[in-house]
């Protein structure tokens, strides 16, 4: 999985370093996706938390992505998608 804030969208809450602290921190005002966040994802608890942070994100500005399936690998649907927002 793919995790990142938009800091245009960011205001400075604060709830993804509380909700997923392995993965989020807040610097200067805006969560920040930590640089090793892509290995801590792998575990179950921790991807559970930052599917969490996203859907209680209040300004919505965390983007996760499933990445595409390689040659022989399967997925919920073709290419990426978007798990992290709702329709608008």
């Amino acid at each position: 999985m793919e995790v990142s804030v938009d800091r245009a969208l960011c205001y400075g809450s604060a709830e993804c370093a509380h909700r997923a602290p392995d993965v989020f921190a807040f610097e200067d005002g805006y969560g920040v996706v930590r640089p090793a966040a892509v290995r801590a994802v792998g575990d179950p608890r921790i991807r559970e938390a930052v599917l969490e942070a996203a859907e209680k994100c209040p300004s919505q500005a965390i983007a996760l992505r499933e990445p595409a399936a390689g040659p022989g690998e399967r997925t919920g649907g073709p290419g990426e998608r978007d798990v992290a927002r709702a329709p608008e």
